[in-house]
């Protein structure tokens, strides 16, 4: 059994579509991001860096995994699915994970901030952040004009990513031009695991009835 301490975020997302599509049982510990829940003793423990999301394999001795990527990964390879033993095709799968790690999920995450969080309105980083998380979808809609998914089948690059990018309004972006990626959107978000993990822990309302809300949301996921 699998305990997922989460919640309602891209990153929390990725690792609930992944338990949904291999079909493990699962515990779901919803982490309360605003009232700093992933600050508190008990969870520092499982997590030093008081972030979500967290696992712990009651399976494997209780074994906890922190990280997003890293979870993803170690799932992956325990259930032997969704990250292909082939030399080559694991380094793809690799690649389009670290490129959703380290430029999607950074650049977006700045341009959520700055777009939606921040008390104060300065064009420039927004304008910043909006062109870099636009330029790095052109570059995966250029991968997917031959390719179904990110690296050929269906992997946990695309879990990791997809959560980010369905995101795109929120982010102040369009995409319309962008048809390779609208493409793979639409594609993974018909699969039921999908649909199934971005409701857990609960539906985000994006609906945001103040900016002060909107603002306690960003601030408490980035600290």
């Amino acid at each position: 059994m699998i305990d997922l301490y989460t919640s309602a975020t891209p990153n929390g997302y990725k690792v609930s579509i992944l338990l949904e599509e291999l079909e493990i049982p699962y515990n779901v510990f919803a982490i309360d991001l605003v009232a700093k829940e992933q600050k508190k003793l008990d969870y520092l423990k499982l997590n030093p860096n008081g972030r979500i999301p967290t696992i712990v394999d009651h399976d494997n001795n209780d074994f906890v995994v922190f990280e997003s990527g890293a979870i993803l990964i170690y799932l992956a390879e325990k259930s032997g699915h969704f990250f292909p033993t082939d030399p080559k095709v694991r380094s793809s799968v690799l690649q389009w994970l670290m490129f959703q790690m380290g430029g999607i999920g950074p650049m977006q995450g700045q341009a959520h901030v700055f777009y939606r969080y921040a008390p104060e309105k300065i064009e420039y980083a927004i304008k910043r952040y909006q062109n870099e998380t636009f330029r790095l979808y052109s570059v995966l809609n250029k991968q997917l004009e031959d390719n179904e998914f990110l690296a050929g089948e269906l992997s946990i690059a695309d879990m990791a990513t997809w959560p980010w990018v369905r995101g795109y309004l929120w982010a102040g972006l369009e995409i319309e031009q962008l048809t390779n990626l609208r493409r793979w959107l639409d594609v993974l978000s018909l699969r039921p695991a999908f649909q199934k993990g971005i409701e857990v822990p609960n539906k985000v309302d994006r609906s945001m009835t103040t900016a002060d809300d909107a603002r306690k949301i960003g601030k408490s996921i980035l600290i």
